[in-house]
């Protein structure tokens, strides 16, 4: 089973090269899911009615969230209502959604989604352990399908390591996002889970991490708030296929996705 997963979607460029791009992955890498994190999808910091509506027409089965799930007002009735949008499972009880997603493939097989945050510098939501939270939705999980996979949204390379040491032999891949960098360090540990620290971005490639380039420098440089603006131009795509053996729930193989696309 090859699930493919999408980095951080940032702003409209993100969702363009999305559509542009994932009908060709579909086919080259034979994929029979595809999940994408789409936190920054509306206007670069987010998700909105309207972002995830454009996500899922595109062909993403489940769209996954970090830091900035709060940052538009209609993402509480969105997380109530689509079970398919999921956001990190270790948030303070009480909060609309799901950490966790079951879809229902057509062969009959279904696989599990799960949805973290790390607690370094990943914002004040009051984020619990992620470690026992991921005990919790695993075991839950479980109960349904030995395919699993998780998006772990955390800044610490450090921490995004050591869940995946963790979870090893008990999920199918964990994966990093938030820091909009990819790193080079796929593999597949030692009771074979998949891991890749941060699958990094979709968006704009002449940026700092989606931004315009001149508005970080200046806010660095002079220490001065400003909005900051999704950049334009050419775009990149970050994303990551893992392939899942469906009687053992590991990894068979993990494949890094970095490419040029000329929007």
């Amino acid at each position: 089973m090859r699930l493919l997963f999408f980095g951080d979607l940032v702003a409209k460029s993100g969702k363009d090269i999305l559509r542009a791009t994932l009908p060709g992955l579909k086919r080259e890498f034979e994929v029979d899911m595809v999940v994408a994190n789409g936190e920054n999808s509306a206007g670069g910091l987010g998700i909105n009615a309207q972002s995830m509506r454009e996500i899922f027409d595109a062909g993403v089965d489940v769209v996954t969230l970090g830091n900035h799930v709060w940052s538009k007002d209609d993402t509480y009735d969105l997380l109530g209502n689509n079970r398919r949008l999921i956001r990190p499972g270790n948030l303070p009880q009480g909060a609309p959604g799901s950490g966790l997603a079951i879809v229902n493939l057509p062969s009959g097989e279904k696989v599990a989604v799960i949805n973290l945050i790390g607690r370094h510098n990943c914002g004040e939501l009051n984020q619990s352990d992620p470690f026992a939270c991921a005990d919790e939705l695993v075991a839950e999980a479980k109960q349904q399908t030995n395919m699993v996979f998780v998006d772990f949204h955390a800044e610490a390379t450090s921490e995004k390591g050591a869940l995946a040491w963790y979870l090893d032999g008990r999920v199918g891949a964990v994966v990093g996002t938030h820091t909009h960098v990819q790193t080079a360090d796929e593999k597949i540990l030692p009771r074979g889970t998949g891991f890749l620290t941060d699958v990094g971005m979709t968006g704009p490639y002449d940026s700092i991490l989606g931004v315009e380039p001149e508005l970080s420098i200046y806010k660095l440089t002079t220490g001065m708030m400003c909005r900051y603006k999704p950049a334009t131009g050419r775009g990149h795509v970050n994303a990551v296929v893992v392939d899942l053996d469906p009687q053992r729930g590991v990894c068979r193989d993990i494949i890094r996705i970095n490419r040029m696309v000329e929007m």
